[in-house]
């Protein structure tokens, strides 16, 4: 009995490893933890379309918006681990979510395996012309002599531009009056009707309303980078005007679920590392106003690890908890 054990062993080995070698030899299934549109859905399918020309299967996108992302991501996690399942992680879902709602369906760092980051993608601190304040040293002034007095317009309450907004108050410390609205576009139109004072915008979205200098409609006061971006090198960084380290960029990078098979989540990530320095993915990075990015899966790991330690602070410090 033992001896037919010991034979049987070496027969699911050799096969599951035979498995591995072969793959993938099905599609690939890539949840967008979001609708379509927008940044996370661009990058995404970025990926998508690159593995599907490395790997010679199909990748097929499937969009699974709902709770900041976090009803995709948990579908990845409990789906099986066998590199025929990958999901778009990014800020909010990997590393805002598990303080913000009480109960989340994933940890993060326990229930997913890491492949590499994607992209990085800085805010610009915009602020209505009718404002006196002409850099960022100023405006945290004026809510120091004023408390309760500014308004700040966000894509809603946990998301990225509150999430930034709620930092710079907090490094700042200065209070400021928080309206959500449904998406960045509608807190942009109020923007530039004058009816709130400031916002955070992803560079693609302000970039048209602060790009006349002699006329703007809207005043940049600063980058949320560590450093200065190419497509706006007179955009100070935030830390440099008056913040120093204060550092706040959305980012984005794919993952499989727990236990993917080491060979397979290192074919991935040879796949999505050399992909991020073809000239396509830079051009489309580049129009997105993001910086591509790449990094070992233990790499990334840690990475999330850290940012989910520093929005914690955030988080708690703002009040703010999603059901």
């Amino acid at each position: 009995m033992n001896s037919t054990r010991w034979l049987i062993l070496p027969l699911c080995v050799s096969a599951a490893q035979a498995q591995i070698v072969d793959y993938p030899t099905k599609p690939i299934r890539m949840i967008i933890p979001f609708a379509p549109g927008g940044a996370n859905d661009v990058f995404g399918r970025l990926a998508g379309i690159k593995i599907t020309e490395a790997l010679g299967q199909q990748v097929i996108v499937e969009n699974r918006g709902g709770a900041g992302g976090s009803i995709g991501v948990e579908l990845a996690a409990k789906a099986p681990a066998d590199g025929y399942t990958l999901v778009l992680g990014n800020i909010a879902n990997l590393s805002v979510n598990p303080t913000l709602y009480r109960k989340l369906g994933y940890n993060p760092l326990t229930d997913l395996q890491p492949i590499t980051l994607m992209a990085k993608l800085p805010s610009i601190l915009v602020v209505h012309p009718s404002l006196p304040a002409k850099n960022v040293k100023a405006l945290i002034a004026l809510p120091r002599a004023q408390p309760a007095r500014l308004t700040f317009g966000t894509g809603g309450g946990g998301s990225g531009s509150h999430l930034t907004m709620e930092l710079f108050k907090l490094q700042a410390k200065v209070d400021l009056i928080h309206v959500p609205y449904k998406g960045v576009g509608p807190a942009m139109i109020d923007l530039l009707a004058g009816q709130i004072t400031m916002s955070f915008g992803a560079v693609p979205g302000v970039g048209p309303y602060i790009r006349d200098v002699l006329n703007p409609r809207l005043r940049a006061l600063g980058v949320t980078s560590a450093a200065r971006i190419a497509a706006y090198p007179d955009v100070v960084t935030i830390a440099e005007a008056g913040l120093p380290g204060f550092e706040a960029t959305l980012w984005y990078g794919i993952l499989a679920p727990a236990s993917t098979p080491a060979p397979i989540v290192n074919r991935l990530h040879g796949v999505l590392t050399k992909a991020m320095q073809s000239p396509d993915m830079k051009e489309r990075f580049t129009a997105e106003g993001a910086e591509q990015v790449s990094s070992t899966p233990q790499a990334f790991q840690a990475f999330i690890k850290s940012e989910l330690e520093r929005w914690a602070v955030v988080v708690k410090a703002s009040g703010m908890r999603a059901e």
